[in-house]
């Protein structure tokens, strides 16, 4: 199936700002005046150390000039002038960091904010594009833009604009003492810095973009071995993971060294520039000085200036190329928003009311693909309280009519309908919420039994909890463990073995308590010990429901009210079992060679005399 993403030309473009714009709503949230205030006030403490920065290089100069002066009369002013400005060096720091005090919860509730909307986007997107997509490559993309969020609010506010307004004030500064000449020196050496800096952080920006691929790769691969660990090692495959990976993880490595490469040419280009103007910019302070019309003091004023402006237009580079590289990874993110929710709730769409639980298919076609058709013109109903089953060749579309159900998809045409009410009309919530499902694998959290059967309802009690591991007879297991219910189940449940993991999953649906349940190879995994104990616990389960068993060996549901046959999407036979025996057709055909299998198994496993 392809991906259900938005084509790559429709892609939030960094080099267009667009990004930026998208996360400017995080910055000055419209419904939180108090962080709104935090953001004016940390803007006015950015000034005030501003100011008091712009006024150091004057005290500094006037202490100079002092002391070249006569000792006896300058020595207090020249005292004074030096507690001015460790007092001002003290008073700017002190405003950097109370400005530090009171953004941090701006930056941190505009990363929760932004991180909370990817994660309900990512829970409302479709079957069809978890299924496209890897996990670890979509965590690691949630992972780079929430950490890019913060740093590029931090940069925005108090490095971009608190140098823009420097440059000015330090352009006017060096007008009024020095004349133009200096002023355009300077605004000539910012302009080819910026230039440059901008050019080489472009070409960087290609090879970081390149290196995210390459890591989100990596880590997916690692991600995806281990989770079929098991796998793995049946097909005693690690050598070929381990080469799956390294290559992924040199080609990795590869891209960095070229990354970081970069960044040393990057550093050596911006202090050549810099270095050149403080040459020029103290050489032309010298000879001012030599003609008699600057004092010494006007070489510190120059230098400490230009060291001032140097500081931050070093870090500006830095900071223009964590920008960018967060606009990409930010772009990414909102990639993920901007994902096409398949399958949407109408406006205004009423909730599933439930009053007698019944199914109808109402002649459905539907496809993964427009080329492959799934279920052809499929019709038929179940009664509710009934006990259907759904059988037929693989590929027929049996576990796509669950997916149907439960609105993973809608149809391409043709109505779903339960009590009468089709379920592309109302919620998702009220239509799942009315229905309990036990799959072939039961993957639960990794977290303990008492979760997982818990997890069944938002408000599940310790009494349902209890009561829901006798129903699924899984009560004696949990009496026999040390922890009882506090016992961790692992990875996917992968610490409880497969009857085990079905019979939690009976509870947690038991816990739902839903008027229609639906046994997708509920027991198609398990021996045939475990499975005859399961189906005994799934009878007595579905008993006073709307039951749908989907099943593959056709001697677990011989007992339904009525057996529905699929082949190639549509509706081939139904019945009961010995109706659909007796019309010799395409179930009996299935029974006849399961049978057949049955004997073989057995013929087997018979010691030989």
């Amino acid at each position: 199936m392809p991906p259900d993403t938005i084509s790559s030309d429709d892609r939030p473009d960094p080099e267009s700002w667009s990004t930026l714009k998208r996360f400017l709503p995080y910055l000055w949230p419209r419904d939180n005046p108090g962080l709104r205030w935090r953001i004016v006030i940390a803007m006015m403490l950015v000034l005030l150390a501003k100011g008091v920065t712009l006024a150091l290089p004057f005290a500094y100069k006037e202490a100079v000039d002092t002391m070249a002066g006569p000792a006896s009369t300058g020595t207090v002013v020249a005292l004074a002038l030096v507690a001015a400005y460790a007092l001002g060096r003290f008073t700017s720091l002190m405003f950097d960091n109370l400005r530090n005090i009171v953004f941090e919860r701006v930056g941190q509730a505009a990363t929760l904010s932004l991180a909370e909307d990817v994660f309900h986007r990512l829970h409302r997107l479709s079957l069809r594009f978890h299924l496209s997509r890897r996990t670890g490559e979509v965590t690691k993309i949630i992972e780079r833009g929430t950490k890019s969020i913060d740093m590029m609010l931090y940069f925005l506010l108090f490095n971009i604009a608190p140098t823009a307004i420097e440059l000015i004030a330090v352009g006017v500064i060096f007008y009024i003492n020095f004349g133009w000449e200096l002023v355009a020196a300077t605004a000539f050496t910012v302009v080819t810095y910026i230039a440059v800096t901008r050019w080489i952080t472009e070409w960087r920006t290609k090879l970081r973009r390149e290196m995210n691929d390459l890591d989100g790769m990596a880590l997916s691969r690692a991600v995806d071995s281990l989770l079929n660990y098991e796998t793995v090692k049946y097909f005693g495959a690690e050598t070929r993971e381990e080469k799956r990976y390294s290559q992924s993880a040199r080609a990795y490595a590869e891209a960095a060294i070229k990354s970081e490469n970069s960044l040393g040419i990057l550093n050596m280009t911006q202090s050549f520039i810099t270095n050149a103007l403080m040459a020029a910019a103290m050489a032309y302070t010298v000879w001012g000085w030599s003609k008699g019309e600057l004092t010494v003091g006007d070489l510190v004023l120059v230098n400490t200036f230009l060291m001032q402006l140097f500081r931050p237009l070093d870090l500006l580079g830095w900071v223009y190329r964590t920008i960018r590289q967060g606009l990409v990874d930010m772009a990414q993110m909102f990639d993920l928003i901007d994902t096409n929710v398949e399958v949407e709730d109408r406006p205004g769409a009423p909730a599933l009311v439930v009053r007698r639980p019944s199914i109808a298919f109402d002649n459905v076609r539907f496809g993964y693909e427009k080329e492959r058709t799934i279920l052809d013109g499929l019709s038929f109903e179940v009664p509710a309280g009934e006990h259907y089953a759904i059988v037929g060749p693989s590929g027929a579309g049996k576990s796509t009519i669950a997916r149907l159900l439960f609105r993973f998809y809608d149809p391409q045409s043709g109505r779903v309908l339960i009590d009468g009410q089709d379920i592309a009309e109302m919620t998702q919530t009220s239509v799942r919420s009315a229905i309990g499902i036990v799959p072939q694998d039961s993957v639960l959290f990794n977290d303990t039994i008492g979760y997982n059967i818990a997890y069944g309802s938002d408000d599940a009690s310790q009494d349902d909890v209890l009561a829901a591991a006798r129903g699924a007879a899984i009560m004696p297991f949990i009496e026999k463990l040390p922890q009882g219910l506090e016992t961790e189940v692992g990875e996917r449940g992968l610490k409880l073995s497969g009857g085990e993991k079905q019979r939690v999953a009976i509870a947690r649906t038991l816990v739902k308590n839903p008027p229609i349940l639906m046994l997708d190879e509920a027991t198609s995994a398990l021996d045939t010990r475990t499975e005859q104990e399961i189906l005994s616990t799934l009878r007595k389960v579905s008993k006073d429901r709307t039951t749908i068993s989907i099943a593959h060996r056709l001697s677990t549901i011989s007992d339904a009210n009525r057996i529905l046959v699929l082949d190639n999407g549509r509706l081939a036979e139904s019945g009961t079992h010995d109706e659909l025996l007796r019309a010799d057709g395409l179930y009996a055909e299935m029974w006849a060679r399961q049978a057949t299998e049955r004997e073989g198994a057995n013929t087997l496993a018979t010691p030989a005399p």
